[in-house]
């Protein structure tokens, strides 16, 4: 019914958390998958534990350097064949105020952020287009919408790709490929716990009552799982989602309140 039964699908830093999790549902629902990492031992670890699912393949890459990007979706076409589904996601730039910021940090943030994605849509679009057929999901942040404490880097580069996203619906529109956005709020992950633990640096309280002031005000009073981000990720691969393009969405729990 999804209609993701061997489809090709690449997913960037897809070792852990939300991209890991998003991997997980692909293989689930039949897709082969492609994952990458900087860091060799966690593809290698993430392959043994996905290989039970279904059908994987991964790579190490640093997805802020050009040079593994091209090498990223040069092996994974060599591996696949061709390619259904993008999936970007990204881990995020360093946890800082604007005050503690250096230009090398901004510099950086966009080469892992929006210079990634823009790059690797580059490099995948021409074999949709090819086809006429494509799914493209870059997996982001609220802070896209509602700028988050701490996360001045990620809040500042990130509502570029969004801005991105945009303009590709209305440029391919008519060309069988869809652009959409999903927009993490807060998820149980290593990031988050390293964001809320720098905010309880910053005001002076531990951990867990930062926590739980944080789940009070998400409408649903708890923060997300990893599997509820990759369901929405689903959702717009799947054929169920075939209408819906150039949409943000927010998994967010009903934190954001604004209309828009």
């Amino acid at each position: 019914m999804l209609g993701l039964e061997d489809k090709r699908v690449l997913v960037t830093a897809s070792t852990k958390g939300i991209g890991f999790a998003i991997a997980k549902k692909f293989l689930e629902f039949g897709s082969k998958v492609f994952i990458t990492s900087r860091n060799e031992e966690n593809v290698n670890k993430a392959l043994r534990e996905l290989s039970k699912y279904g059908e994987v393949y991964g790579t190490t890459s640093d997805i802020a350097k050009r040079e593994d990007r091209e090498r990223l979706v040069r092996e994974m076409l060599n591996t696949l064949g061709d390619i259904d589904v993008f999936v970007f996601n990204t881990g995020g730039p360093p946890t800082k105020a604007f005050e503690e910021t250096t230009l090398e940090d901004w510099e950086n943030a966009y080469k892992l952020l929006l210079e990634a994605a823009v790059h690797l849509t580059k490099l995948i679009l021409p074999k949709m287009l090819e086809k006429r057929y494509g799914r493209v999901i870059y997996v982001t942040s609220i802070a896209t919408k509602m700028p988050v404490e701490g996360l001045v880097l990620s809040n500042g580069i990130r509502i570029g790709i969004e801005g991105l996203m945009k303009t590709l619906v209305k440029e391919y529109a008519s060309k069988g490929v869809t652009f959409n956005s999903v927009l993490p709020g807060y998820t149980l992950t290593e990031r988050v716990k390293e964001v809320l633990m720098k905010k309880a640096e910053m005001e002076g309280k531990e951990y867990k009552e930062v926590l739980e002031e944080l789940a009070q005000k998400i409408p649903l009073g708890r923060l997300a799982n990893p599997e509820e981000i990759a369901n929405a990720v689903i959702f717009l691969a799947s054929d169920l989602g075939s209408y819906v393009n150039g949409v943000a969405l927010q998994v967010d729990g009903g934190l954001i309140p604004t209309v828009f």
